[in-house]
């Protein structure tokens, strides 16, 4: 029997037992607990095997095998340790680059790294050696940045000048040329507008040819950039390598915008810049906002998609903090345009740049997602529309500008107005942004056009054409009252048909006859014939009242023998010195077209010389033959015909020519 002591003890020991089976049963946490704790009682537990009931026997001896796998498992885990630490500690002194050395020499480090991590995340990581294991992974993780960061940097393919603007032509990028000077300036010479006849796609660009790729990082790189990039996430430091990618790539675009010729701007910076600069920077800023978007961004994202393709949240985050500093240094430009004082000259850039924005939008949607997609697309669509107020409001000043300007002094000899010059290729020039203007323009209240204007019915007019035809009832207002600067009524004709047909011939020539339509090409050519009708009779009237036979005696059915000389010789004079003041004038007024100059005089001609012809048939011979006949008779026919011939060629300095060359 045994001793009442010794039976105690074993009852507590067998419930003791029981209770560990029970917690063995219910949490993998607490077993492990339990088997460091039993590790050092091992010998004992197993000498009370035989005073155990049957499963609490069974119990002892899975504990006691366990505590013998964990005493093995840590023996080998640290000498893993050792192994990994021996590989790691050999580079933590050394200025050399691990993927400079050898391919091997990488491969072991990476594989030592492999092992910190795996011992660490591994069932069998006493304490002690997790610390250690942590310090010698920091000390890893410390090297693989640096190494990451000279891979990316030391195999970047340069982007020079060269291929960047490589990549400018694979987007097909070109502009329009500059739309002549500002209106405040119409005083002055304003050179006609020479404008390259584009397609939206040669001028915007918009098919982009498929081989459009270009490598950013050397492809033997990104595998290497690919293979740390995987250990860093594993290990924990995600976040670290991020700051590294990023700030090697927002370096990289940043130089690529400056190759691009994009300068940091403040707004303000950018509303001090005189125009022809900042002409150029706006024309720089739509090739940087294509090519960055289109190509370089592009590749950027696949670039990171590459290099971090183990962790999807990684791979945008890195992408966006690489790529949203050039991105909103983009916006910025825009947005400091948008809001700069209007004039003329800016609006066909501000256009430029909002066909080169509205075209990137949809791949700024592809390229973000969740809050950058909010962030950048919302600030690009921001932009965009107030780019479109500024180019609305531009149009409707413009408008008024032309409606209210007030050049006083009359062009010599009727000549073109630059006025009309520059609204007509100004115009020539809004046409290649019909499309864009169909849209911007839609819904605004513009008036002043001929209400009977039935060039297009109502209900089939574009926005577009109905802002042109009020602009162009404003051209035509302002150049009837500056027709009224002439003192000539004759010469007030000559300016009025001059201009009309400019911009017949203007909308006739270009697209523009698709806006306006034939109808007004048809009512405007009807008035160029009014005018010259009206110049005919201003001019030509008096002169043809001295071959009427009022005051000579004569009348129907009876003889001019009996006019008196001296009526006959006043006539002859009058009209010598009316034609002669005529010639000398009118040699010096200008008809643009030469086509329009050789119809007027024909219908000069036609008025003319048969009237001239007839009164010197009847009334020439009154006069004495010899001199006094040639005194008042000084041309024939046919040298009025010719001398009308030199009308309207716009000649100067011959003030006194005419009357010797007619009086000889």
């Amino acid at each position: 029997m045994a001793a009442p002591g010794r039976v105690d003890g074993q009852d507590k020991v067998i419930a003791t037992a029981q209770q560990i089976v029970k917690s063995l049963a219910t949490s993998k946490n607490s077993a492990e607990d339990m088997i460091r704790i039993l590790s050092g009682f091992d010998n004992r537990l197993s000498s009370m095997n035989d005073l155990l009931p049957t499963g609490v026997a069974g119990c002892s001896s899975s504990i006691s095998a366990e505590v013998d796998n964990r005493r093995e498992s840590s023996a080998t885990g640290e000498s893993r340790l050792e192994g990994a630490e021996e590989v790691i500690h050999r580079w933590e002194s050394s200025d050399s680059l691990l993927w400079e050395a050898s391919v091997d020499e990488a491969v072991e480090f990476l594989d030592a790294v492999d092992e910190l991590v795996s011992f660490l995340e591994s069932e069998y990581c006493p304490g002690e050696l997790s610390a250690r294991a942590e310090i010698v992974l920091q000390i890893a993780m410390a090297r693989l940045e640096d190494e990451f960061r000279h891979l990316m940097i030391r195999n970047t393919v340069p982007l020079d000048a060269d291929s960047v603007h490589s990549s400018i032509r694979r987007v097909s990028i070109s502009f329009p040329s500059d739309a002549g000077d500002a209106i405040e300036e119409f005083e002055g010479l304003v050179d006609e507008v020479q404008h390259q006849e584009a397609s939206p796609e040669a001028r915007g660009g918009i098919p982009i040819a498929d081989d459009r790729r270009i490598e950013l990082v050397l492809p033997e790189a990104v595998t290497d950039l690919k293979e740390i990039a995987d250990r860093m996430i594993w290990a924990g430091y995600g976040k670290e390598l991020c700051q590294v990618y990023s700030s090697v790539r927002r370096d990289i675009l940043d130089e690529c915008l400056s190759i691009l010729g994009l300068e940091r701007m403040s707004i303000e910076e950018v509303q001090r810049s005189e125009w022809r600069a900042l002409d150029e920077k706006m024309k720089k800023w739509i090739q940087a906002m294509k090519v960055t978007i289109k190509i370089l961004l592009t590749e950027e994202k696949r670039l990171s998609e590459q290099i971090f393709a183990v962790s999807d949240d990684l791979k945008e985050e890195c992408f966006t903090e690489a790529s949203k500093p050039s991105i909103l240094q983009l916006l910025n430009f825009g947005d400091a345009i948008s809001i700069c004082q209007r004039s003329s000259e800016k609006l066909f850039r501000i256009l430029d740049m909002y066909e080169a924005l509205a075209d990137v939008i949809p791949e700024l949607h592809s390229l973000f997602s969740a809050e950058a997609k909010v962030l950048i697309c919302g600030e690009a669509e921001g932009i965009l529309r107030r780019l479109g107020d500024s180019v609305r409001g531009t149009f409707m000043e413009f408008a008024k500008n032309v409606q209210k300007e007030v050049s006083r002094k009359p062009l010599s000899g009727g000549e073109i107005h630059p006025l009309t010059r520059y609204v007509m290729n100004y115009v020539k020039l809004l046409v290649d942004y019909s499309k864009t203007l169909d849209v911007l323009l839609d819904g605004e209240n513009v008036d002043g056009g001929d209400k009977n204007e039935d060039t297009q019915s109502a209900g089939s007019m574009t926005p577009l054409s109905r802002s042109l035809l009020m602009l162009m009832s404003y051209l035509e207002t302002n150049l009837d009252e500056k027709s009224k600067h002439y003192e000539d009524g004759g010469l007030q004709c000559i300016f009025l048909m001059n201009n009309t047909l400019y911009m017949v011939q203007k909308v006739r020539d270009s697209e523009l006859l698709g806006i306006l339509g034939d109808n007004w090409v048809r009512k405007h050519r009807a008035k160029v014939k009014q005018y010259a009708n009206s110049y005919l009779r201003a001019s030509w009237t008096k002169i043809l009242s001295y071959f009427k036979d009022d005051g000579l005696g004569g009348s129907s059915g009876s003889s001019f023998g009996s006019a008196p000389k001296v009526a006959i010789k006043e006539r002859f004079k009058s009209f010598n010195l009316a034609f002669e003041e005529i010639y000398r004038t009118q040699t010096t007024w200008k008809v643009t077209d030469s086509q329009l100059r050789a119809d007027l005089c024909i219908s000069i001609s036609e008025r003319v010389i048969p009237a001239y012809r007839a009164f010197l048939g009847r009334f020439g011979g009154h006069l004495d033959a010899g001199r006094q006949a040639t005194k008042y008779i000084k041309y024939t026919p046919e040298e009025i015909e010719n001398f009308i011939s030199d009308l309207f060629e716009g000649l100067s300095g011959l003030s006194n020519f005419p009357r010797k060359k007619l009086s000889s």
